[in-house]
């Protein structure tokens, strides 16, 4: 069952951007653009999650989990968005029960890492993905190809996670390390390059794992 999120962004271009970063990862997404009607689509609506804008027209992000509270609503795990960096402002999200808080501007790979998390905090399931021949498990980090163990570094497993994730779409080297190295890595993109030749011998996937001429690589699994 596909997991479902809830965007409350007055800011049309920005909710778009959020919801394009979570349907590759196959999230199931709905936008509200006001805290009045994001009120009532949380008393009806079954949600995984909520990525609360706290500027919001009317009610504010912080007012709406008030109300919410106050009506003794249960609400999913709330991720705050805002511009503003005032630290009781933060504070106080946190308090009234916020799963995390990100700042505007933010890039999508940091959101959809922040929001995978929160989402495997609370829906703790063995995560598995199968492209073609090779399967993926996350809470084992085992990678098999036709029921054999594929032997992968902790960065081999990391990298085919990521490329499995956003299969059919084509990555630049930029967003590959962001996503599999992390923020804070400081070598270059020719790393990536190694990592690529090494599990298209280990998965005999040379034709799978396409090289993007002048920016990354794509896994092409069709069907």
């Amino acid at each position: 069952m596909r997991l479902k999120i809830l965007i409350i962004e007055d800011d049309i271009a920005i909710a778009q951007l959020i919801e394009m970063t979570l349907r590759v990862s196959d999230y199931e997404t709905c936008i509200c653009y006001d805290g009045a009607e994001a009120e009532k689509l949380l008393v009806v609506g079954q949600f995984d999650l909520v990525i609360l804008d706290v500027m919001l027209p009317g009610l504010n992000g912080f007012e709406l989990v008030e109300h919410m509270n106050q009506r003794k609503q249960t609400l999913p795990p709330i991720l705050y968005l805002t511009a503003k960096i005032d630290v009781q402002d933060r504070v106080r999200g946190l308090r009234l029960g916020a799963e995390d808080y990100m700042l505007k501007p933010f890039h999508p790979l940091e959101l959809q890492a922040r929001v995978d998390g929160i989402l495997r905090r609370h829906n703790p399931m063995e995560e598995r993905y199968q492209v073609l021949d090779v399967s993926l498990n996350i809470s084992t980090r085992e990678v098999t190809r036709d029921g054999e163990a594929v032997e992968v570094t902790p960065q081999e497993f990391d990298l085919l996670h990521t490329l499995m994730r956003h299969k059919n779409m084509a990555l630049s080297r930029e967003q590959l390390l962001q996503a599999a190295w992390g923020y804070d890595y400081l070598g270059g993109t020719r790393t990536v390059d190694m990592h690529v030749q090494r599990l298209r011998r280990k998965l005999h996937w040379e034709d799978t794992i396409k090289t993007v001429f002048k920016l990354g690589y794509r896994l092409e699994a069709k069907g």
